[in-house]
């Protein structure tokens, strides 16, 4: 019997150990902080180097260059904010995973990152913008913006209960993010936490403290400002010019008089009639001075337009400002806690962004300014610091890469995207790693009239066709052209090149499972309906 109690007590002791030691090994692997900002430009970011991001710089967002990777070529599969998130999620293109526009509803029980994770033993975690309609899932906590959520006192979505919450959107989901490292996390499990920021999304209203940031600042508007578009026709058609179609009041902060805080063209009263009253008196008594400055200048044509770039820019980059404190309190918990040695750390946007170049705001086409997105990262040990990386690598790409690197690649197996972790850990060679990417638009008619498109990208080459109530193609030289300007769709001289970029536009397309379903066209008469919304908003009498 004696002997019969001692085995028992010896098998629950090895049970035991094994049950510790198998938690102690689950816990050394890698955690991730994916922290997203919506819609912010590379040229906004000074890591990058761009003239814009010099007056303006975002030093704790170039921590990660410094100690980690910047990568200098990496691309969305779709600009645009639900079809991006839905991509990172699943690692699968818009036509696949289901997601190909803002509007349409994510299908949640698909097989998704944060589910692979939590199913092998992270503990796993949303905070801030969400955007795909419906709750997260696979997540061990979340805590949502509504929708496309307000700079001010937004609301939020936990547990299924809406609450308003008095402050500034960046604060607050910088501060959920933070609580739950500290303090409501399980320490003993590796963490995957999504941090995802509203900001710098349009309307660009920057906290209280920043609300003067860069008044003195002058910032170099692009060469493009005032475009003449060559042979691009889909360009000519967008409604996404800054001097053309912001909203004076609720982009631009402008008033309607000298001595006035009434906003002028104001289609979406919310974002301003939800702040307090202490809040507004202090935002009206910053934009006061400004206002008047403007309309003692009784600006007109050319000077006005480069004024309301100014002013764009001026509110972009100051939003910017609490996104990059917000980073900076994040990486200073996860230095003083030590967690910062076995944390990747991941700072990316949902797209890239215009900032003036053709003159234009916002996102969608295919061109570089749009299509190309920051991604910075580090993780000791693992990335060298300093480092920088040329290849072409997707959002598409996240997910594989980050079951890789956590052990558990054989879980991808539906993904479409590509592991970039030897890119990381120096085991791949750039040159190794894919040589074209694919991306595809869909969200037409919409925000800003985008045609329809699809195309290839290549290290030299870019081929766009644009569709739907257009048919036309273009071709662009990145090695001579980097701006995009010349479309040599018709140049003799590229015929050879446009055969085989034809070719292999066809070739991605199959291997990726595009088939005819995807273009689909739209009847002239929704076509008709949105230019009269559009118009609307802009104040201007609808055609029939």
């Amino acid at each position: 019997m004696r002997i019969g109690i001692l085995t028992l007590i010896g098998l629950l002791t090895i049970a035991c150990n094994t049950k510790i030691n198998t938690s102690k090994k689950t816990a050394q692997k890698p955690n991730i902080v994916f922290i997203m900002a919506d819609d912010h430009a590379v040229q906004a970011i000074s890591a990058y180097g761009h003239p814009i991001s010099k007056l303006a710089p975002t030093p704790n967002i170039d921590r990660l260059a410094k100690n980690g990777v910047l990568f200098n070529n990496s691309f969305v599969t779709n600009s645009i904010c639900g079809p991006s998130r839905a991509v990172i999620l699943t690692g699968k293109h818009s036509h696949i995973n289901g997601f190909r526009q803002n509007g349409d509803h994510f299908n949640g029980s698909q097989p998704t990152l944060p589910k692979m994770l939590q199913q092998s033993g992270y503990n796993t975690a949303v905070f801030g913008k969400w955007h795909l309609h419906g709750y997260p899932e696979g997540f061990d906590h979340w805590k949502i913006i509504v929708d496309q959520g307000n700079y001010y006192n937004p609301d939020f979505i936990e547990n299924g209960d809406t609450t308003r919450i008095e402050g500034y959107a960046t604060d607050i989901i910088t501060e959920d993010a933070l609580n739950w490292l500290k303090y409501n996390r399980t320490d003993s499990l590796p963490f995957f936490l999504m941090v995802q920021h509203k900001a710098p999304h349009r309307n660009w209203m920057p906290a209280l403290r920043h609300v003067k940031l860069y008044d003195s600042v002058q910032f170099p508007l692009p060469d493009s400002y005032f475009p003449e578009f060559n042979k691009q026709w889909a360009a000519k058609e967008q409604l996404q010019t800054i001097y053309k179609d912001m909203y004076e009041g609720h982009d631009l902060k402008m008033s309607t008089a000298y001595g006035q805080t009434e906003l002028a063209n104001n289609p979406w009263t919310t974002d301003f009639d939800r702040m307090t009253s202490e809040q507004r008196l202090t935002w009206d008594a910053a934009y006061l001075t400004k206002n008047n400055a403007f309309h003692k200048a009784k600006l007109t044509g050319k000077e006005l337009a480069i004024w309301k770039g100014q002013r764009y820019i001026q509110d972009y980059m100051a939003t910017i400002a609490a996104v990059d404190e917000g980073v900076g309190e994040i990486l200073d918990y996860l230095e003083k806690s030590g967690l910062d040695k076995n944390t990747l750390v991941v700072y990316t946007s949902d797209q890239g962004f215009w900032m003036g170049e053709n003159g234009w705001f916002d996102k969608r086409f295919m061109y570089e300014e749009s299509f190309k997105t920051p991604l910075l990262m580090q993780l000791p040990g693992t990335i060298k610091p300093g480092a920088k990386i040329e290849a072409m690598v997707q959002n598409l790409d996240f997910a594989p890469t980050f079951l890789d690197l956590t052990g558990f690649a054989n879980l991808n197996s539906e993904m479409q995207g590509e592991s970039f972790l030897g890119l990381l850990n120096g085991t791949l060679n750039e040159q190794d790693f894919r040589d074209v990417v694919y991306y595809h638009y869909y969200d037409y008619p919409a925000f800003h009239m985008v045609k329809k498109h699809y195309g290839i990208r290549t290290k030299r080459y870019k081929l766009i066709h644009f569709y739907d109530d257009i048919d036309t193609w273009e071709l662009y030289d990145l090695e001579k052209d980097p701006n995009e300007k010349n479309n040599v769709i018709i140049n003799p001289y590229y015929k050879n090149t446009l055969s085989v970029m034809q070719h292999k536009l066809d070739s991605v397309q199959k291997g990726y499972g595009v088939t005819k379903t995807e273009f689909m066209k739209t009847s002239k008469e929704e076509v008709n309906k949105a230019y009269n919304q559009f118009k609307r908003l802009r104040g201007v009498p609808a055609f029939h």
